[in-house]
């Protein structure tokens, strides 16, 4: 199944990064490949408001065979301060102030469940600075992460497959602070 176009434009939307400029699109974008297609992280460098100020990230879409229509993938990002981010992408938002619950789930690292907040108006589920250690090891040698959000009552699941992220993760971090 392929993703509508609203869910592409989502997708490369929330790529720019939370402190970009309306109008500011990526400055550099190519694929990271490994084996197959369901390879695919997407690397970004897009532009932030201060002058020369640019952001990195990696992005997998979700695998839209067991997802739910408005789950559009994981984004790892370059942060201020040296931290890495870790989002849940979303074609249809939240409210932009809400505490989700997210729960994640993959073979390597168990079932864990957090409090969120949102991101790019609500469009992107930031998840706590704790997470991006299971990006930074557990996730790299597990197959798929499967994602459950709730917020009040509605909720979106979905499933990324993970391969490729050892690759997809050092490339981003040799990006970082560039």
């Amino acid at each position: 199944m392929l993703l509508p176009l609203p869910s592409l434009a989502m997708a490369g939307w929330l790529l720019t990064g939370a402190g970009s400029a309306i109008g500011s699109g990526p400055l550099e974008a190519s694929s990271i490949q490994v084996a197959s297609s369901a390879s695919v992280w997407k690397f970004t460098r897009t532009q932030g408001t201060k002058e020369g100020e640019t952001f990195a990230s990696v992005m997998k879409t979700a695998d839209t065979a067991q997802s739910d229509a408005d789950f559009a993938g994981l984004i790892v990002r370059c942060a201020p301060q040296g931290k890495i981010d870790v989002l849940v992408a979303l074609i249809r938002p939240f409210p932009p102030r809400s505490h989700p619950k997210v729960t994640l789930s993959s073979a390597a690292g168990g079932t864990l469940t957090f409090e969120a907040s949102m991101a790019a108006a609500g469009a992107a589920v930031l998840l706590p600075d704790e997470v991006s250690a299971f990006a930074a090891g557990k996730w790299q040698t597990a197959p798929s992460l499967s994602v459950l959000v709730k917020e009040s009552d509605s909720e979106i699941k979905g499933v990324v497959a993970l391969n490729g992220l050892r690759e997809a993760y050092h490339s981003l971090l040799a990006n970082c602070g560039q």
